[in-house]
């Protein structure tokens, strides 16, 4: 079996009542709703990182942030028609947006042609019928925690 670890940031940006998230368009999580997030490119740090994948999967661009938690879990899956196990770590942010124009409106609903099938603003109520992956729910849990 093929092992691989990927490290990634990911954050959660909640506006008003609803929370933002991005359906998987690949990897283990295919088809799940995920934060927005992903993979650090060479020499970037978690922040300009997490500032461009947000960029990249929501159209929207955090003005604050800060670390939450860091979470780490273990997937199994098959890529390429061979068995893969993925320990996936991430680094996990609260996120904060503008509130300059309504960011329910102004996010990218369809998909970016890399990781997310489109963005999409839930409620708590909501999110709770949806497939999310672990660092997703785990974030939710915490938010639902606090409410």
């Amino acid at each position: 079996m093929n092992t691989h670890t990927h490290v990634g940031v990911y954050g959660l940006a909640v506006w008003e009542q609803f929370y933002l998230l991005i359906q998987k368009a690949r990897g283990p999580y295919y088809g799940k709703w995920d934060l927005p997030g992903g993979r650090m490119e060479f020499g970037e740090s978690p922040e300009t990182a997490l500032k461009r994948e947000f960029d990249e999967e929501t159209g929207i661009i955090p003005l604050q942030w800060s670390i939450r938690s860091s979470q780490s879990v273990v997937v199994n899956w098959e890529y390429r028609g061979e068995p893969e196990e993925v320990h996936h770590i991430g680094i996990l942010y609260d996120v904060i947006i503008g509130q300059n124009n309504n960011p329910l409106e102004q996010i990218k609903r369809n998909p970016d042609g890399e990781d997310s099938l489109g963005a999409a603003w839930f409620t708590l109520e909501q999110v709770k019928d949806l497939q999310l992956t672990p660092f997703a729910q785990y974030m939710m849990n915490l938010s639902q925690k606090e409410r």
